[in-house]
C-alpha cells in the first residue's frame, strides 16, 4: 500500500499538519522536528504532498493552458503556432507561471474533459474552431478566466485576434488588380471528412472552422466585386494545415477541373506545398499565402503578415495581467499585404 501523510504522522507521533509543515512551511519547525519527519518519510517511501493537489488547494497553480483542436505535435511543426507560442512563453517567463500544452479530441466530450481535467489557473484557447462554444463553456464552468484568438460575442469576453476577412480580402484584391479571374482556393478540412483536392462547397456556411471561413470569405468577396461568384470559384482542401497536405492537395495540375491562373491559399504552409507541386510540373501559376512564416520570404510568396509572436503575448498578457479598462480586454492586430514574386499578372487569354 502506497504510504500517506497520515502513516508519517502516525510513525513520529504527530499531527498530520504537522508533517505537511515540514513540506511546505519549514520555519514553523525545530531543524531536528522537521529531520526526524523527513527521515521518517523517505524511510517509508512516502514522496511528499502532491504538488498539484496542494496548489489547487491554494487555489493557484502557475500554470496557464493552451488548447489546440489538433494534435500536439501540431504545436512543435507548424510554423504560425510556433510564434504564437513563442509569444505565451514571453509573458508567461515574466509572470513566472508554466505552459500546459492541451490537444482537444475531436469529439465534444472528449473535449470538455481535457478541459475540465487540466491543472491551470486560465487558458489560451488557439484556433478553437466550431467547438469553441462549448470549450468556452467548460472553462465557464470551471470559474477559470480564458482568453481566445477570434472574437467573441460578450463584453466582457478577452480576446487578440485580427480581421481575418478583411485580411483575405486584400491578397484577393491584389491578384483581382492583376487580371486573375479563374482561380483555386486552398485551405485544409474544407469540409468534414473531405478526401484531398477540389471539393464542392455549397455554402460558405458549411465550411467548420471559422477562421477557414472566414478566410473564404475574404477571398470571395474580392472575386464577387469583380463579377466572379463563388459557384465559379474551384475550391481545394487539404488533408491539414501542413506543406505535404499542401502539395498534395492541388495533386496533378492538368487535373483540375477548370484552367486556373491562381491558387489562393489559406495559409503559408499550403501555398509553399503548392508551389512544390506546381514546380515540380512545370505550371507558373500565381500563388499566394496567409501568415508570412519565414519560409514565405526566400520563395517569395506573396501573403498576408499577421503579428504571431505578438498575439501569443498579448493573449498571456491579458489572461495573467488584464487591464482594469474592459475596453482593453479585446485586442484587434494589424495585418499587413506583403507583396512578392510568386503572383505576378494573369496571362493573356
Amino acid at each position: 500500500m502506497k504510504p500517506t501523510l497520515r502513516a508519517v504522522a502516525e510513525a513520529v507521533g504527530v499531527s498530520r499538519s504537522t508533517v505537511s509543515n515540514a513540506y511546505s512551511r519549514p520555519d514553523q519547525l525545530s531543524t531536528e522536528l522537521r529531520r526526524r519527519i523527513l527521515d521518517a518519510a523517505r524511510e517509508m517511501g512516502y514522496p511528499g504532498p502532491d504538488p498539484t493537489a496542494r496548489s489547487l488547494r491554494r487555489g493557484y497553480v502557475g500554470a496557464i493552458g493552451v488548447l489546440f483542436t489538433s494534435r500536439l505535435s501540431y504545436a512543435f511543426t507548424d510554423p504560425f503556432a510556433t510564434q504564437f507560442l513563442t509569444g505565451v512563453a514571453q509573458a508567461a517567463e515574466r509572470h513566472g507561471s508554466s505552459l500546459l500544452l492541451v490537444p482537444l479530441p475531436a469529439d465534444a466530450a472528449g473535449a470538455r474533459k481535457a478541459v475540465e481535467n487540466a491543472a491551470v489557473d486560465g487558458f489560451c484557447v488557439y484556433c478553437g474552431g466550431d467547438e469553441e462554444g462549448e470549450i468556452v463553456d467548460a472553462i465557464r464552468g470551471r470559474g477559470l478566466p480564458f482568453v481566445t484568438t477570434s472574437a467573441r460575442p460578450r463584453a466582457e469576453d478577452r480576446w487578440v485576434g485580427i480581421d481575418e476577412r478583411a485580411a483575405a480580402r486584400s491578397v484577393a484584391e491584389h491578384l483581382t488588380g492583376l487580371g486573375h479571374r479563374r482561380v483555386a482556393l486552398l485551405a485544409d478540412s474544407v469540409l468534414p471528412d473531405a478526401a484531398p483536392g477540389p471539393v464542392r462547397v455549397g455554402d460558405l456556411a458549411d465550411v467548420p472552422h471559422p477562421t477557414t471561413r472566414e478566410r473564404l470569405a475574404g477571398f470571395a468577396d474580392a472575386f464577387a466585386a469583380v463579377g466572379v461568384d463563388w459557384s465559379q470559384l474551384t475550391i481545394l482542401s487539404a488533408a491539414d494545415n501542413s506543406r505535404p497536405a499542401g502539395a498534395a492537395a492541388v495533386g496533378a495540375p492538368d487535373a483540375l477541373p477548370e484552367p486556373i491562373t491562381a491558387v489562393l491559399a489559406c495559409a503559408d504552409v499550403l501555398a509553399l506545398g503548392a508551389l512544390d507541386t506546381l514546380r515540380e510540373a512545370g505550371r507558373h501559376l500565381a500563388v499566394t499565402g496567409f501568415d508570412d512564416i519565414a519560409e514565405a520570404a526566400p520563395v517569395g510568396l506573396t501573403t498576408v503578415r499577421q503579428p504571431g509572436v505578438e498575439k501569443g503575448r498579448r493573449a498571456a498578457e491579458l489572461l495573467l495581467d488584464p487591464p482594469v479598462d474592459t475596453d482593453a480586454h479585446q485586442i484587434l492586430l494589424p495585418t499587413t499585404l506583403v507583396v512578392r514574386t510568386s503572383a505576378g499578372p494573369a496571362p493573356r487569354s
